[in-house]
């Protein structure tokens, strides 16, 4: 299957270069080639290429900031072509496939395609997991809402439960309003459940199995006896050790997948 390539970079003379050295490989295929920030933000939407060589100093918008604008759902593998050596450590905080230094022979770049085949296969390989976890999700909750809607229509009068849209928590000695949709995830801890909210971590005196029947069943999941997570927030999903998986989210924060919900995945 083609790699699908995009090239991103202000110098005409360097992406000649770079697109005459990538007509060697068999299995590239250059889709687009873009000579400012903003090129390259719209040719990544359009083309959702497998892998991006983006320039860092660009006009409109430096390689830096191209990510920065992406939606987190829509950035690629990138590999960063420079000729500064400067930017290596950001590079690297920002989970730069690799750094190529300018000028690059063809050995280097083989080098970088071998190991961007690599991470592109076992990206390709975590997907299929992924849409499992998602379904999972919307199935276990759907039957979940069922149940707590006939439950409702059997006291005559009944209104259909709506999923939870706000918590309200502690904080500071006050009362304040969190909304559902910004939790990363809830977890239990004996009478309370601790409600996960970026770098902030409220708790609210609620059993997480009476917290669990209130949740909107296709935006959250149980990964966990003691973990409900906001399916949106998912990164990628990686093998663990006796049939567990870990969950990403995508800030980082990592979340263990009992092998108990895995195993009811679809396959």
């Amino acid at each position: 299957m083609p790699l699908s390539v995009i090239i991103a970079d202000d110098e005409r003379v360097a992406r000649a270069r770079l697109r005459r050295l990538l007509s060697n490989e068999a299995d590239v295929e250059i889709v687009a080639e873009c000579s400012d920030g903003q090129e390259a933000v719209a040719a990544i939407l359009d083309h959702r290429p497998d892998l991006v060589f983006l320039d860092i100093q660009m006009p409109e918008l430096n390689g830096f900031q191209v990510l920065d604008t992406l939606p987190a759902d829509a950035v690629p593998n990138f590999i960063f072509v420079t000729a500064y050596e400067q930017y290596a450590l950001d590079a690297f905080a920002v989970e730069a496939l690799d750094y190529l230094l300018k000028p690059f022979d063809a050995e280097r770049l083989q080098s970088t395609l071998a190991r961007a085949r690599r991470r592109i296969g076992a990206s390709g390989e975590r997907r299929p997991l992924l849409d499992a976890i998602r379904q999972l999700a919307e199935s276990q909750r759907e039957i979940q809402a069922s149940v707590d809607r006939l439950a409702a229509g059997s006291a005559a009068g009944a209104p259909a439960l709506v999923p939870l849209e706000r918590l309200s928590v502690k904080a500071d000695g006050r009362i304040t309003f969190v909304r559902v949709s910004d939790v990363d995830y809830f977890e239990s801890a004996a009478n309370y459940v601790k409600v996960h909210v970026g770098a902030q971590t409220f708790r609210v005196r609620e059993k997480m199995i009476e917290l669990s029947t209130r949740l909107d069943p296709k935006q959250f999941a149980r990964i966990h006896r003691a973990i409900i997570v906001n399916i949106d927030r998912i990164r990628e999903i990686q093998p663990w050790f006796s049939g567990d998986a870990v969950v990403i989210l995508r800030d980082g924060q990592k979340l263990r997948l009992s092998r108990s919900y895995r195993d009811v995945l679809p396959r």
